[in-house]
């Protein structure tokens, strides 16, 4: 006698269901619409302030327009209505659809809502609208994981989403928002901190590839040195960023006094020399061991073709190991890239400036749009840099391959 099956509710939901991902975010950005609080009303930049729910935050137009996009992108979770890849084309459209009108809600709640206070009071940004905006975004980026995309889309999707958001800026939609007048009373320092921010980056990137990609080489030439020299690298990666920071101070200090020619230089315990150090050192463990990976994974077959052809070992390096490694270099460059863009906002603490200060500096008079004003262009920052060097890896590939 056999027992008639019933559909489990995972059997059921499978079916209905094509993108659980997408499911699951639409549900917490809904359920963060709901519950918490769309912005924040203060008397001034330091009182706590009345919180504003998002129906109260949002004009009638706006509740229509994040209503109808989240019903879009809920018909694209599902399996039958739309086919795959115009599903993933509505996530994207819908999901940068909903950001805008998001941004653009907060500002516009701002300007309306300001006009009759005092110029003391201030705007904020409440916690569900933090997370309408990472949900928006998690969802176009699941999207490009899921579809069978190529670059040049990646690329355009990143220019219409980045320009968008910069029209915006630019027309002053956002400057009654309380981090625009943080930013409007520290305008010139904030470009030299953001300056400096840029410089230290590229100063700790230079060296760590003129010394990390020798010493990939080395330790897939000799094979006896890699346990020291990875050994070595490990070790500097488990300090803590703020201890290395500080067991630099001393030598360096002692470096300066002692020959003051390099203290001319700018060789002090604090400031610049320990903060480009100490992101030179974080910076050499992923640069070397993706150097390694990537020239370790040229087919040996391919080295003996081109030694058979009558190259020399140096051609061999630099005509076929190397452009076959490049797109697993670049990748550890992309590592250390956004490594070192977050750890310098450490090297604030040691007087090295950068977008750390503002941090720090928000901390310590409890201004929380004083500490946004420094986290939020690193991680834009951070996110940048990490799109333009995937970008780079994929075109270091071979055109057959690049997706």
């Amino acid at each position: 006698m056999s027992v008639p099956h019933f559909p489990t509710s995972d059997t059921a939901s499978a079916r209905l269901v094509a993108n659980r991902v997408l499911v699951t975010l639409l549900g917490a950005g809904l359920l963060a619409a709901w519950l918490l609080p769309f912005a924040t009303m203060s008397p001034n930049r330091l009182a706590s302030g009345q919180t504003v729910g998002l129906s109260e935050a949002l004009s009638d137009w706006q509740v229509i327009a994040l209503l109808a996009l989240s019903a879009a992108l809920a018909v694209a979770a599902l399996r039958r209505p739309l086919p795959r890849e115009l599903a993933h084309g509505v996530i994207l459209l819908a999901s940068l659809g909903l950001l805008l009108v998001t941004l653009y809600s907060l500002g516009d709640f701002a300007q309306r809502t300001l006009v009759e206070k005092s110029p003391s009071a201030r705007v904020s940004q409440g916690s569900a609208f933090w997370v309408m905006v990472f949900c928006c975004a998690l969802a176009a980026i699941d999207a490009f994981q899921r579809a069978s995309s190529g670059w040049l889309l990646r690329l355009g999707y990143m220019l219409i989403a980045g320009g968008s958001v910069a029209m915006l800026f630019a027309s002053g939609h956002f400057d009654d928002l309380s981090i625009m007048r943080e930013y409007a009373n520290i305008r010139d320092n904030f470009s030299d901190q953001f300056i400096t921010h840029l410089v230290f980056v590229g100063s700790a990137l230079g060296p760590a590839l003129l010394i990390g990609v020798p010493l990939g080489l080395l330790a897939h030439r000799r094979v006896r040195l890699q346990g020291t020299l990875f050994s070595v690298l490990n070790f500097f990666q488990t300090i803590p960023s703020i201890a290395l920071f500080a067991l630099l101070v001393a030598p360096l200090s002692a470096l300066g006094n002692a020959f003051p020619l390099l203290g001319e230089w700018g060789v002090k315990g604090i400031g610049a020399a320990p903060a480009i150090i100490a992101l030179v050192m974080y910076a050499l463990l992923p640069v070397v061991r993706n150097t390694y990976a990537g020239l370790k994974g040229v087919p040996p077959a391919t080295v003996e073709a081109a030694l058979g052809m009558g190259m020399t070992a140096r051609q061999v390096l630099w005509r076929v190991e190397i452009p076959l490694a490049l797109p697993v270099i670049l990748s550890g460059l992309r590592i250390v890239t956004v490594q070192a863009i977050g750890l310098t906002v450490v090297a604030a603490l040691i007087g090295a400036g950068g977008l750390g200060a503002f941090i720090f500096q928000g901390l310590g008079q409890y201004a929380i749009d004083l500490v946004l004003l420094g986290a939020i262009p690193t991680i834009v920052l951070a996110v940048i840099a990490d799109f333009t060097l995937q970008m780079l890896v994929v075109l270091s590939k071979p055109a057959g391959t690049r997706r």
